[in-house]
């Protein structure tokens, strides 16, 4: 895993160097070009997993993020995130993805396209919150993840992605007026996209990784996601 402390340029390349010496392995059987997802998610999606290859973005929610990284991690993947310096470990180790197939590269700087070019050549989903829009940078990834059979994950807007996820409403269980305590989050999440995704579902998706922004005084489960000139 890469450290969260490791910011400058030089050191994130010396980690970068190390993560795709990684021989790739892929989740699921060999062949097989559908990575699998957490049954409740899986529900919403066209082919019930993700498809190698595709670029999906993800907004309104950084649970949501994590929630999608632990099917392919439960499965055995790897997995990569560029560009969250606050991503908590202790909320992505309680939503079930393996941190010792989890690699971080919170601050990648402006060369950010060829970080997450290079460990989608080494892993099964590249996460990636872009500094600034991804502009012609965005189509080279796009293409290499098609190469590669990796699948690009994007923190809000993303140009040409295949899939969209996003966090529509969410409901609290266990917490009163003013009493109680929370025990679960649900979190309303649609899914629409290209060919079989064009008709946009929707369903409820549970679990206490769920809470990043609950009722006043509830602590945080999860950092918020904000996208990218989003306040």
């Amino acid at each position: 895993m890469v450290a969260p402390a490791a910011r400058a340029a030089p050191q994130n390349l010396t980690a970068l160097r190390e993560i795709t010496r990684i021989p790739a392995r892929r989740a699921g059987p060999a062949g097989e070009r559908l990575v699998p997802t957490v049954p409740a998610l899986a529900a919403l999606l066209p082919e019930e997993g993700l498809r190698r290859g595709t670029t999906v973005t993800v907004t309104g929610s950084a649970s949501l993020v994590l929630t999608l990284l632990r099917g392919p991690s439960q499965a055995g993947g790897w997995c990569a995130v560029v560009g969250f310096a606050e991503l908590g470990l202790l909320a992505a180790a309680e939503s079930g993805i393996a941190l010792e197939r989890l690699a971080l590269v919170p601050a990648p700087g402006p060369r950010w396209p060829v970080v997450v070019a290079a460990l989608l050549d080494a892993m099964d989903v590249v996460v990636v919150r872009p500094p600034a829009a991804p502009g012609a940078a965005g189509g080279r990834l796009m293409a290499r993840a098609r190469e590669r059979g990796a699948i690009l994950v994007a923190v809000g807007a993303w140009e040409g992605a295949d899939l969209g996820l996003v966090a529509i409403e969410r409901r609290w269980e266990g917490v009163g007026a003013g009493h109680g305590h929370l025990r679960m989050g649900h979190l309303l999440v649609e899914v629409s996209g290209r060919g079989a995704a064009r008709r946009p579902r929707r369903g409820w998706l549970a679990g206490t990784g769920l809470a990043e922004a609950g009722p006043p005084g509830v602590e945080a489960a999860a950092v918020p996601l904000r996208p990218a000139g989003v306040a």
